[in-house]
Formats: structure tokens, sequence, C-alpha cells
């Protein structure tokens, strides 16, 4: 079945909000705004949780700054966002990026959390790619063991994906049977090595996905106001964050906070009349679950 996401004009389904507010780059070097410790992040998730965001597709550090692949900080801090007013509605996804660890041993640690630690979703990265500065490496028998791993413990994948070859990668993993619907993918735009953020960066993409997959738009650095302003118009949500990227402005005069770019998709959503989805039917439709 074909996508019929660019016929139309609009996408009548509402917007969901994914945000991306930490990331493993950027330090406070960059930023002052970025949350880095524990406290910080459950902070500005807060926030932004009470704002209206969906989802949260959360990193961790060391004490040091640095990413931390250590399923314990993922634990503690997925249980204090779940504590937070509104946070069992909030569908949380963990990160097991290539980009700083390309083993499986260590990037599969966080998928065997149980209880209260244990994620609702996991990103998966569809191959390996160059960014500016250092590579994302993604074996493929690493991606298909995160794969299974995901499906064996219930935690759904949160496909990744920057290109068209990833998007093939996406519908080989559904025929061998290692995702199953629903599905959800975020579409990044404006890396060096992989799709821009333009009509023509997303439209393949977007009509080679079929109409029950569920795709959020993310634009990196520049891109993000593109990215999410296509997202509102074609897609089903966007991501949003300062992992993605730091300024308010395409001349980057003016640091963000994530609250700030919430707000500015939230603004945009609002003049273009497209609706924001509410919690109960976001997680419904994403993990088949009632809001628990």
């Amino acid at each position: 079945m074909v996508s019929s996401r660019l016929t139309s004009k609009q996408n009548d389904n509402g917007l969901i909000i994914n945000l991306a507010p930490t990331g493993g780059v950027a330090g406070k070097a960059q930023t002052p705004y970025i949350p880095i410790t524990h406290n910080e992040i459950v902070e500005d998730v807060a926030e932004c949780l009470e704002l209206g965001i969906h989802m949260v597709h959360l990193h961790v550090r060391d004490e040091e700054g640095r990413h931390s692949a250590d399923p314990e900080r993922y634990g503690r801090l997925i249980e204090s966002v779940r504590k937070l007013p509104g946070g069992r509605d909030l569908i949380i996804c963990v990160s097991t990026s290539g980009r700083y660890d390309p083993s499986y041993q260590s990037r599969s640690r966080v998928l065997d959390l149980d209880g209260d630690m244990k994620p609702d979703m996991a990103s998966l990265t569809l191959s390996s790619l160059n960014f500016m500065s250092s590579a994302s490496i993604n074996e493929p028998e690493t991606i298909k063991s995160l794969a299974a791993k995901m499906l064996e413990k219930g935690i759904k994948p949160e496909l990744e994906i920057f290109d068209l070859g990833m998007l093939n990668i996406a519908h080989v993993l559904l025929e061998e049977g290692l995702i199953v619907s629903p599905i959800y993918t975020n579409i990044l735009l404006g890396n060096i090595a992989g799709s821009q953020a333009s009509l023509s960066g997303i439209s393949a993409m977007l009509l080679s996905i079929p109409d029950d997959w569920v795709v959020s738009l993310a634009g990196l650095g520049r891109s993000q106001l593109t990215a999410n302003i296509m997202g509102i118009t074609y897609a089903e949500g966007v991501r949003v964050g300062l992992e993605d990227n730091l300024w308010l402005d395409k001349d980057n005069h003016v640091l963000a906070k994530n609250a700030d770019l919430v707000k500015r998709v939230q603004r945009i959503a609002l003049e273009c009349q497209r609706s924001i989805e509410t919690k109960t039917l976001v997680r419904k439709r994403l993990l088949d679950a009632e809001i628990g």
C-alpha cells in the first residue's frame, strides 16, 4: 500500500510532538540550556510535558557530561520522569545509538530494564552513517539483534531513518517479522550524509511509507524549523529539541531552550489549523495500549 500523504492538502490526524532534549554531543560550552544532569533533564521534560509533548527521546550522560549507555542511569531517569505529574501519560524512548559505542552488548543493556524503569520504546538506527565529525556504526547483524531483543522485551522500536536506503531496511525488517505494527519512525533531515529538509528530500520517502505507519519529521541544526513545518503539513508528527538544534534563529544568534522549541511548534500548528493529538490516542496508536 503506497502512502497518500503528499496527495492530501494536510494530515487529518492531530499532531504528535516528540521531544529530544539532550542527545550526547552538545555540552555547556555550546549552550547553558542543554540539560546534562539527571535533575536538569527531568526539569526540562517536566516543563515540556506541561506544555503538551507526547513522547520523549532520552539520552543520559556520565559525571563528566559524556554520553552513557549505563542502564542504571537510564532506569533512574525513567523512574523520575514517570513520577512527574502526567509522567505516566508520556511515551518514554531511550537511545541505543551506535554513535558512541557500536557494540550490541553495550547498546542492548538498556533493553533489560523492567518494572517502572522499563522504557516504552528504544531508538533503532537502520544503517551506518557519517555526521560532520563522527560516524554512527550500525552493522546489519547489530540492527537485527537490537530489533529482535526489542520485540522479545515488548519495547517498540523508534525507527531512525536518514535516507531511502534506511527506509528499505525498515521494509526488510518488517518482512522478516523483526518489527511489527504499529510502526513509528523519525525521518531525520539535514545531516551532511542524509536526505535534506526539502520536498524533494522527503517526497520519495513519504510516498514509500504505508499509511498505517506513524511518521515524525526531524531537522538537524538550521533544518529543524523547515522540518517542523513539513512535519506539521505532511506527517503525523515532529521531533524537536536541543539534541538536534541549539538555536531559535537560522543565523545562530539566539540560543534556544527546549520549551522554546516546543512552543514554536505549537504556534505554527495553530496557525496551520493543525490540532494537537491527545496523549491517550497517541499512546494507544503507538503502543496499542491504554495509559497506565
